[in-house]
């Protein structure tokens, strides 16, 4: 690809969580501002970046699939850029450029900011090869991460990786395209100063980096003008955010405050920084919805100790009383960790335990993965669970969990609720959308009410999602 022929279509396709969704949201703006069209497809694409997650060796190798299937567009459209973003990037590096020779860019959380400058690097230093080639040199062409200068490889072409992880990158002055017109991703922090053993995020996305309130608030205040009416705060343990006199219930009363802001979410807390103040502003301010994610990991006060997590199983279930006391209606939902190295058949026990006395809403329910680099990869080798073992402690923890589930769904049948709706739902017909309390409902509507709020009875539930049907009265907002 000459110089003349920069790529000027651009695709981006993420895995992973809400702060990667909203990555992909920011490098799509970066792009656009750059004068890229974003397109739906890889196949429209002149530059494809693969935006990943690593907490989970699935996951990894799902990217890596994903890559490899690309190879096949770029086999038909050499010239096209393939690059591969986020916490997998970070977290293998230039390892990765080798695994996967076809392509071409591999970029970490930190360096979202220079990406026109860097393919407009790779796509010289593109030029360059070509020219070598056509005077008959030899040799490779890999530009390294932290200090990208070209090395030549003739059979992979150029590749760049840009790995720096800075301490002071949280993005600010730099907008998303938002590709949601119902509700808006805000990250308000980056990285983790927490070091919980099996978690590889703090070595992917650096230290704690929290961005400027005043400039929250503008954005916040610039989406409500753009009509959504629903924002979610995000950070790793966004409930720790602070800058300068600003705690995060300080900010968090004052987004809920924004006019035009109907709806505000929070993700992911951390149990440790769940205050008073924090449960105070969620009870008073009625645009704060009645949910919390509140990730527990284990219910066995020594697996906690060897995770790291730095709180006990009975100052875990003192929050739960805290938020449960000023919010008696709060949807709860969790995070559980199952097989971690070390854990017991009785340990185990204790975290059914646990989700039975909580009775936790939604659950998010995993089987320990290993993360190259982790504290949690270096305990003994005997303390690691058979992995049959291990799959069958995550397949009993989801069966109780989906039966809690289902019961305090089929006892909500009946409430009326307000639902923000979101998308069609694949029933003909019907839509889909969610009420304040985060619960998933599909009922009879029109297209046309994306984006608006209707008051809907709930009818009936599939134990984890609930049918409805839209009701004459009117709920006020805040209502359940």
């Amino acid at each position: 690809m000459s110089t003349s022929a920069r790529p000027r279509r651009a695709y981006v396709e993420t895995y992973g969580c809400q702060m990667n969704i909203s990555d992909g949201e920011l490098m799509e703006g970066i792009l656009e501002s750059d004068g890229y069209t974003i397109v739906s497809s890889p196949e429209e694409a002149d530059v494809v970046l693969v935006n990943t997650c690593a907490i989970r060796e699935h996951a990894e190798r799902r990217v890596l699939g994903r890559v490899g299937q690309l190879f096949g567009l770029k086999r038909e459209r050499p010239d096209m850029v393939i690059g591969v973003t986020g916490c997998m990037a970070q977290r293998m590096g230039e390892t990765l450029l080798h695994q996967a020779p076809y392509v071409d860019l591999v970029m970490g959380p930190d360096g979202y900011r220079t990406l026109p400058a860097r393919l407009r690097e790779l796509e010289g230093a593109r030029a360059a090869s070509a020219e070598g080639e056509d005077a008959g040199a030899t040799g490779s062409d890999r530009m390294p991460s932290r200090s990208p200068a070209p090395v030549h490889a003739k059979r992979r072409g150029p590749q760049l990786a840009v790995l720096d992880l800075k301490l002071d990158e949280n993005y600010q002055g730099l907008e998303q395209r938002r590709t949601s017109t119902v509700s808006a991703w805000v990250p308000i922090q980056r990285g983790c100063d927490h070091r919980c053993t099996f978690c590889i995020v703090p070595y992917v996305r650096g230290p704690e980096k929290n961005r400027d309130p005043h400039e929250i608030l503008r954005e916040v205040e610039g989406i409500a003008r753009s009509g959504i009416t629903e924002v979610t705060l995000l950070g790793q343990t966004v409930n720790s955010y602070r800058s300068g006199e600003w705690s995060f219930p300080r900010l968090l009363r004052e987004v809920a405050r924004v006019d035009g802001i109907r709806r505000v979410r929070f993700q992911s807390p951390h149990p440790n920084d769940v205050t008073e103040e924090l449960v105070e502003v969620m009870a008073s301010e009625p645009a704060v919805c009645e949910q919390l994610h509140l990730p527990v990991q284990s219910g066995s006060n020594a697996v906690l100790k060897r995770m790291l997590r730095r709180y006990t199983v009975e100052s875990f279930l003192e929050k739960v009383e805290l938020v449960r006391g000023a919010i008696p209606d709060v949807a709860l939902s969790t995070d559980v960790i199952v097989a971690f190295p070390g854990e017991t058949r009785e340990q185990f026990e204790e975290t059914l335990a646990l989700l039975r006395r909580v009775r936790f809403d939604d659950a998010f329910t995993y089987r320990y993965s290993p993360r190259d680099g982790t504290p949690a990869t270096r305990l003994p080798t005997g303390d690691f669970i058979d992995p049959e073992e291990g799959q069958a402690r995550l397949e009993r923890l989801i069966e109780v969990h989906r039966g809690i589930q289902a019961e305090i769904n089929r006892g909500e049948v009946g409430r009326v609720e307000e639902v923000l709706v979101e998308k069609e739902a694949r029933e003909a017909g019907q839509i889909l959308g969610r009420t304040r309390r985060n619960k998933v409902v599909a009922f009879p509507g029109d297209p046309a009410w994306i984006g608006t709020y209707r008051t809907v009875r709930l009818t009936a539930t599939t134990s984890a999602t609930f049918v409805g049907e839209v009701v004459e009265e009117a709920v006020p907002a805040g209502a359940g």
